[in-house]
């Protein structure tokens, strides 16, 4: 079995005997020998297409459920902690991952909730610890602390030596020795202060994890959230014929939000995120000069779902029993971020244009006025049953290798944190930025994926300002690369074509690899 692979043929074993179903009998509806029946249920036999699809309706289960793509990323995860030192030193194989989340779900979700528990809360001692011994603000009042106490010792040590000390003299040392006194109380109260006062620049990893999974749980699609854009789409027409003015009138006239641009020249971009700020009790969303018109008009038209569909992100956001409100809050972005996209790029037209140019990003980006990455995350989640477009996942990355966005494949190994393969396309685009490029890859499980990646960049609001520039992938199986213009003049049967990848080098179980960067977690 395939590290990092999902014990599927577990769940159709177990299914198939919960039905009252002989594997002979089942293999004959397939089609397929008994055997080769056996080595699936065995999970030495990789599935998908038709053969999928047939296993799925003859035990009448929905195809996401059966190739549990949640559990994928569990026994992802779990074979990741795998390398942490604590594990490690039990001798614990890689391998038997599969075989026990398949067989105890639920003891590996606890697992894996412990583990992360235990990562947020080592992050939180490291970044203490980075606080006291870095933080300049506590090294200047431990420097306070020094000095006033060296300055008590020494006038008491004048006090104590000196036996005749003129009157005044004495009530001046005196005075010297209280004011010091004071000053240090007081440098003492604020390092308690200072400890006491919440950290809003530390986040825990659970939020972002926790909302990553419940995105994937549902398959990156979201029917009562299409069905809200598609209301605010129809209500936007009586705002004007233009979506881009349309959503500025609606945001005005129906909810007293100005949007206005602010010169980025002056302007405190401490303030800012994402090149803009809501001011809520102003009733003001600004943008500075140098947004991006793609850019401007996605937030407006997030800002302009947060409203309309509150009731629906609500919902839909509780559905994710979220363990905080830092990940609730967060997944109401991400899940309003959701709604605008699809107001910006309706499902039905866009992936008829989709099909018709066949995944053409480019093209596709030009026709809706929207942004490489953007366009990228709507056709991530075609997905609504019966009309699926090509199954894509989707990566973003910074020029130091870290992956800030993740929406995995089935069978696609993405490390949980960190970067990835140092061969993968999303990091080769770097090398020419602005340029579209695919690769074929294959990874130690055999699955094979066309990748297509593309640089990114912000413009920078001055001339001093470094561009902010990211990398995004979109993959996809190698057995639908032929439906998108990306395959074109290649053969993607060819084996000679493909580079052999893995999913990060503590993952990859590759011996023979000149690029890896640190020993694997784990062996072949």
């Amino acid at each position: 079995m395939a590290l990092g692979s999902v014990p599927i043929g577990f769940r159709i074993k177990e299914r198939r005997r919960s039905h009252g179903i002989t594997q002979a009998g089942m293999a004959r509806d397939l089609g397929i020998s008994p055997s080769y029946l056996n080595l699936i249920e065995a999970n030495k036999r990789t599935i998908g297409g038709r053969l999928l699809n047939d296993i799925a309706r003859i035990l009448d289960m929905d195809l996401n459920a059966l190739t549990g793509q949640a559990q994928r990323q569990l026994v992802a995860d779990l074979v990741e902690a795998v390398g942490d030192p604590g594990i490690r030193q039990l001798g614990i194989a890689g391998d038997s991952v599969p075989e026990f989340v398949g067989r105890f779900p639920g003891w590996a979700e606890a697992l894996r909730n412990t583990l992360r528990t235990s990562h947020a809360q080592a992050e939180a001692i490291e970044a203490l610890s980075s606080r006291v011994s870095q933080d300049p603000e506590l090294s200047d009042a431990l420097y306070k602390i020094i000095t006033h106490v060296t300055t008590i010792r020494s006038t008491a040590e004048i006090l104590e030596s000196s036996g005749d000390v003129p009157p005044e003299t004495r009530t001046r040392f005196e005075g010297i020795v209280a004011e010091e006194t004071a000053r240090l109380a007081d440098t003492a109260q604020a390092i308690v202060r200072y400890f006491d006062r919440p950290d809003s620049d530390q986040h825990p990893a659970t939020p972002i994890e926790e909302v990553d999974d419940y995105f994937i749980g549902n398959g990156n699609y979201f029917a009562p959230l299409e069905t809200a854009a598609s209301e605010l789409r129809a209500v936007l027409r009586g705002y004007g014929a233009a979506l881009d003015t349309a959503l500025s009138a609606y945001l005005v006239e129906k909810h007293g939000i100005n949007v206005e641009v602010q010169a980025s020249s002056g302007a405190d971009l401490a303030l800012f995120h994402n090149q803009s700020r809501y001011i809520a009790d102003q009733r003001r969303l600004i943008f500075l000069d140098n947004a991006a018109l793609s850019s401007q008009r996605f937030q407006i038209a997030q800002m302009a779902a947060s409203l309309f569909a509150a009731d629906a992100i609500a919902e839909q956001a509780a559905a994710g029993a979220f363990s905080s409100e830092v990940s609730l809050l967060r997944a109401k972005r991400a899940l309003a971020a959701y709604t605008a996209g699809a107001c910006l790029f309706p499902y039905e037209s866009f992936l008829a244009d989709a099909e018709k140019l066949r995944y053409d990003v480019e093209q596709l980006r030009q026709r809706y006025s929207g942004s490489y990455e953007q366009i990228a995350h709507r056709l991530v989640t075609l997905r609504r049953p019966g009309a699926e477009g090509v199954p894509f996942g989707f990566l973003r990355a910074d020029p130091a290798g870290f992956l800030s966005k993740r929406f995995p494949l089935p069978g696609l190994p993405v490390p949980r944190s960190g970067a990835g393969c140092p061969l993968w396309a999303i990091y080769g685009v770097f090398q020419t930025p602005g340029r579209i490029v695919r690769q074929l890859v294959e990874f130690p499980s055999r699955a094979r994926f066309l990748l297509i990646a593309r640089t990114v960049t912000k413009d920078p609001a001055r001339f001093h300002e470094e561009p902010f520039l990211r990398a995004v992938m979109l993959v996809c199986d190698a057995i639908h690369a032929d439906r998108t213009v990306y395959a074109d003049g290649m053969d993607v049967s060819s084996r000679q074509l493909t580079v052999p990848v893995g999913p990060g080098c503590r993952l990859c179980t590759r011996t023979d690899c000149l690029h890896r960067a640190e020993d694997a977690i784990l062996a072949r």
